[in-house]
């Protein structure tokens, strides 16, 4: 039963981060109204800066894909890590009301990092 709801866990938060990293190309889904202005200046600089948005998304696109097979999902898990790191100082900095979303993705990342603990030992031992 853990590993079914692990499973669903990691197909929704891949999919959510899919979804991000590819609304980073095709800017599909529309900007919020109510976005506080810190986080619109933010955004338009990393904008100017034409190399960091792609590679931000081609990160989520291939972090979500990983976290979603098994065979792959503690590979995911580390890919997705430093995205995870910058979602949370942005809502901590600019918008704490997203901070809800956030503790239910790093909730599942520490999930799926303690699931697959023993691959990642053979990384740091000496």
């Amino acid at each position: 039963m853990k590993a079914k709801i692990l499973f669903v866990l990691c197909l929704l938060s891949g999919l959510m981060y899919i979804n991000a990293g590819l609304d980073k190309f095709f800017h599909y889904m529309p900007m919020p109204k109510d976005m506080p202005e810190k986080m619109v200046k933010a955004g338009m600089a990393f904008m100017e800066i034409g190399w960091l948005m792609p590679l931000v998304g081609a990160i989520e696109v291939l972090g979500g894909a990983l976290l979603i097979f098994k065979r792959t999902r503690a590979l995911g898990a580390l890919v997705i890590l430093p995205i995870l790191a910058g979602i949370l100082l942005t809502n901590i900095t600019m918008a704490p009301s997203g901070l809800p979303i956030v503790a239910v993705l790093i909730a599942i990342e520490l999930w799926v990092i303690a699931d697959n603990w023993e691959k990642y030992l053979p990384m740091v031992k000496a």
